[in-house]
């Protein structure tokens, strides 16, 4: 099982550079988790790049994987994970869902580099302007 971050899913929708390495895990929708907070941060991240249309499409197509909402169990454990790893709210709560699932967290979000069981696709250096 695969849990992938918010950022993963934009650089795969944004086909940037890191959309290959991210690809993989999206080919397998039946061994991905979605956290219903990543459905709600790729909505709102369509709605404002694209519009509401493509926002319905890609959360319509997170919803072939297995979405996983937030429960009591999830959010005390969430916030467990927060104080643990000083994470924010919302990577905490992506991270305990991975966490529950004993599942990679694949992202290329800085706030998980270090973390147990974390994927991380670091983001290409940026070319210095000359």
């Amino acid at each position: 099982m695969v849990v992938v971050d918010t950022s993963a899913w934009v650089e795969w929708l944004t086909d940037s550079p890191l959309a290959e390495k991210v690809a993989p895990y999206l080919e397998r929708l039946d061994e991905v988790v979605v956290p219903t907070l990543v459905q709600y941060e790729l909505y709102k991240w369509a709605a404002r790049e694209r519009d509401e249309a493509a926002a319905l499409t890609i959360v319509g197509f997170t919803a072939q994987a297995r979405v996983e909402p937030l429960d009591t169990t999830r959010a005390i454990a969430a916030a467990e994970t927060a104080v643990q790893h000083r994470l924010p709210m919302a990577d905490a709560i992506v991270y305990a869902c991975a966490q529950a699932h004993d599942a990679r967290l694949v992202t290329s979000d800085a706030h998980f580099q270090n973390l147990p069981s974390v994927e991380y696709l670091g983001k290409p250096a940026r070319k210095p302007r000359t």
